[in-house]
């Protein structure tokens, strides 16, 4: 029998007690169902709880709390399911609660009753959103256990609704997961990656200098490009996409004048990864620029520096992009010590009215100058801000205003003859 206080207080009962083990619960799924299987499991006096998920014929347990019987009761073990209670229990043979199993007739006939033994028994099924089994919420004992009562199902079945919903929402996660990695991968198996070209001119001769690739993805319904390489960064696809997208617009080289580059965009921790060397090598390096993103932190700042070596052995070039908008700033340019500095477009907008954003660029054009850096001006949309890039000493620029991102065929089209600046 459960030991029972005479009196219990306010802050001692078993409401509060349920109430104390939610709050205990606030943190992960998994810290959520172990506080439940815990809490259950010291409730009502039992050796063993746990939750379990059926997966086939099987049982599989996903969750346990059983101190003392680690060697009967494991995460990742599992029962065939015609050894065990569950169907019965979910078939309406066998009751949710089961204070004696020498009660149950049926129970005499399942083979784990004597080999545990199991003497009493709670489970509540746990369900999925579509209503389906996923498995059971379980408590049991060696001893018989004539003082359970319904109000003790009742705290069982509170906290196998607390599980379940923490199941279903990990499973609705993971199949959002597996749907945004199928959605990626079927766009690069199928080649609907495109790419369009954006040129970048020099601000004296307007005489084309490059063409940074940005992708664009041919899907039903349309996705912006951003929203795909954010989800690809959610669910661990995102140097399998950039590389990706890489590879796809440095298929242009050969086409474009021998005199441009392309400007190929990659966050630092596709960098580090280390594949774009592999991507890279059947290209001169001196005709591709790589464009760091500053919006994005490095997971790894050696791993980032020591990847770019390689890289940079073959001729490849380094920018920082959207300089002025990032994370890092200087510390971030001076560690890489960039070739190209480009400067984001919340910096050049409007740089013909704003006195701090045309200070602040001005400054970026003179650090450029003493670490022998060129600075690319990107989002230049009117004649003033184009105006105003010009007296700064700006000597690349790139925007709407001289031209949009197009397909390669009208890219080659703008070029015209003429030395790298």
């Amino acid at each position: 029998m459960r030991p029972l206080p005479a009196s219990p207080s306010p802050v001692d009962t078993p409401a509060a007690r349920l109430a104390d083990a939610l709050d205990q619960g606030a943190g992960s799924p998994d810290e959520t169902i172990q506080n439940a299987l815990d809490f259950v499991r010291t409730h009502l006096g039992m050796e063993v709880a746990y939750l379990s998920e059926f997966i086939g014929d099987d049982l599989v347990f996903r969750a346990v709390s059983a101190p003392g019987f680690e060697d009967m009761c494991f995460v990742g073990a599992q029962m065939p399911l015609d050894q065990v209670y569950c169907r019965h229990i979910l078939a309406g043979r066998l009751p949710e609660l089961i204070p004696d199993t020498a009660q149950e007739p049926l129970c005499a006939e399942i083979p784990i009753t004597a080999n545990i033994p199991i003497k009493s028994h709670v489970s509540v099924p746990i369900r999925r959103s579509d209503g389906r089994p996923y498995g059971m919420f379980c408590c049991l004992s060696r001893e018989a256990r004539a003082d359970l009562t319904s109000r003790d199902l009742d705290v069982m079945r509170a906290f196998a609704t607390l599980s379940a919903d923490q199941i279903n929402d990990r499973i609705a996660k993971r199949l959002e997961t597996a749907a945004i990695r199928n959605a990626i991968t079927g766009v690069i198996k199928a080649d609907a990656l495109d790419v369009a070209y954006q040129p970048i001119f020099d601000s004296c001769t307007l005489a084309p200098q490059g063409f940074e690739a940005l992708s664009r993805f041919h899907t039903d319904p349309y996705r912006p490009p951003n929203l795909w390489f954010d989800d690809a960064a959610r669910v661990g696809l995102q140097p399998t996409l950039e590389e990706a997208a890489i590879e796809r617009a440095l298929r242009a080289i050969p086409t474009l004048p021998e005199h441009t580059y392309i400007s190929v965009n990659a966050s630092p921790d596709t960098v580090a990864a280390g594949g774009l060397e592999h991507i890279f090598a059947p290209y001169p390096g001196a005709r591709i620029l790589l464009e760091i993103t500053e919006h994005a932190q490095a997971t790894d700042d050696m791993a980032l520096l020591a990847a770019l070596v390689p890289l940079r052995a073959m001729g490849v070039r380094l920018a920082i992009d959207d300089a002025g908008a990032g994370y890092s700033g200087l510390q971030q340019i001076v560690q890489m010590q960039p070739d190209v500095i480009k400067l984001d477009v919340s910096l050049t907008r409007g740089i013909d009215t704003d006195l701090v954003r045309r200070s602040l660029a001005a400054a970026l054009v003179g650090f450029a100058s003493e670490i022998d850096a060129k600075i690319v001006a990107e989002g230049i949309e009117t004649k003033q801000e184009f105006s105003t890039i010009k007296e700064l000493g700006v000597p690349l620029v790139q925007g709407y205003l001289l031209g949009k991102p197009m397909p390669l065929a009208e890219a080659c089209q703008v070029c015209t003859p003429a030395k790298s600046a």
